[in-house]
């Protein structure tokens, strides 16, 4: 257990200095979001914040504020691509072959690169929320509310990150992987991060309310509006630990699997 917390280590500070040379990853990262989020908002937010809130706010203050947590849902899951990229380089090109050979623990290699795409999430979050707030966001939530959502998103981001991970690992072509994380920037549209369930048709409806990234977006609006949580963050825990167990699992069967298959 020292040495894979040792070797761990290791391979954080060696995904760290990746993200340090490399800041473009960050802001691509967060740049999608924010493209979205303007999109949104200067676009579609004055006739969008006309359904979304009937007490005479601004319509684009008030569809800002029920757009940002999904906006900010959405980095995590802008960031999961460059996370498989990393991922599928390390394995083309030799280098985890490389370390297969040495005396540290396997599961350190995965882990660095867990933990340091987490942490550029939570950079990327931070300027996307920046960005949220010059727009019109107005969040009422207190320190230890946005603690909490820092809490949810890190949560969800370690899930969303060992998933990408194994995404990363199933095809032996970076172009290939890197197109397999996309399918979950649906999800927040198919979802109550742009418009509420109710306004659906039943049959989507029932799947918005039921996937995995509605639990958190609702969590997270909750949270950040000092709104009732109801039973979304239960929901958002189960969905987290459900996704992270799936990926950790799948991650590691395909590192550890024979290098011809």
């Amino acid at each position: 257990m020292t040495r894979a917390l040792t070797d761990s280590a290791t391979m954080l500070r060696r995904q760290l200095r990746h993200i340090w040379r490399y800041p473009a990853l960050t802001l691509t990262a967060a740049g999608v979001p924010v493209i979205f989020l303007l999109l949104f908002v200067y676009v579609f937010g004055g006739t969008m914040g006309l359904g979304i809130d009937t007490t005479g706010t601004d319509p684009r203050t008030a569809y800002a504020n029920y757009l940002a947590p999904g906006i900010i849902l959405m980095t995590i899951v802008s960031g999961a691509q460059g996370t498989a990229i990393s991922v599928a380089t390390d394995m083309t090109e030799g280098i985890v072959a490389r370390f297969k050979t040495m005396a540290i623990a396997r599961v350190s290699v995965l882990t660095g690169h867990v933990l340091g795409a987490l942490i550029q999430n939570l950079i990327a979050i931070v300027l996307v929320i920046g960005v949220a707030l010059l727009v019109g966001f107005r969040p009422t939530a207190s320190p230890l509310q946005w603690l909490a959502v820092f809490g949810v998103l890190t949560m969800l981001g370690f899930a969303v990150t060992w998933l990408s991970a194994a995404l990363g690992m199933v095809t032996n072509d970076v172009a290939a992987a890197s197109n397999l994380p996309m399918p979950l920037l649906i999800l927040p549209f198919l979802g109550s991060g742009f418009v509420p369930t109710e306004s659906m048709p039943t049959a989507l409806r029932w799947f918005a309310e039921n996937q995995p990234f509605t639990p958190v977006i609702e969590t997270l609006r909750a949270l950040l509006t000092d709104a009732p949580l109801g039973d979304s963050l239960t929901r958002s825990i189960a969905w987290s630990a459900a996704i992270a167990l799936l990926g950790y699992l799948w991650a590691k069967k395909l590192y550890n699997r024979d290098p011809g298959k």
